[in-house]
């Protein structure tokens, strides 16, 4: 397993970039699983969404979730990327990329990293409506919390 890639930034990403340079000249990759997460428009009510996050805080902490996603699949290669900022409805929002030698390691990585991102990972989101009502911050949402509990040993 090489060091995994984590990158919490403001701009946008380019995922099949991301993917070639994850398997670029290796031949142990059997199986690349990618999710991109998008921005949602919340049915035509959002004119975007704000993620924040500590800087220093949030590459360590999933630099410590993907150490364990590594720990727990046999990985040949894992990219992380989360944006913040103002964030358009449509545009890409998170991307996870994991691979390994066999598709069930590589699902397995990504649906864990994905569930940890959504429920424990700092970054906090504010709506920012487009009638221009006060912008409110995004709860938690149960089965979020549901699902991530499956990963608990």
């Amino acid at each position: 397993m090489i060091a995994p890639t984590i990158r919490i930034q403001r701009e946008d990403f380019d995922a099949a970039a991301e993917q070639r340079a994850l398997t670029a000249a290796r031949r142990d990759v059997g199986a690349l699983v990618s999710f991109i997460g998008l921005c949602r428009d919340e049915g035509g009510r959002l004119a975007a969404l704000e993620l924040e996050h500590y800087p220093g805080m949030a590459e360590d902490e999933v630099a410590r979730v993907a150490a364990e996603a590594c720990a727990r699949w046999p990985l040949s290669g894992l990219t992380i990327i989360h944006r913040y900022g103002k964030i358009a409805p449509g545009a890409n929002i998170v991307l996870v990329v994991a691979a390994s030698s066999h598709r069930r390691a590589a699902f397995e990585a990504a649906d864990f990293l994905m569930d940890y991102l959504k429920t424990r990972a700092p970054f906090w989101k504010k709506e920012h409506l487009i009638s221009g009502d006060a912008a409110g911050w995004v709860e938690a949402k149960a089965e979020d919390d549901a699902a991530a509990d499956r990963w608990r040993r």
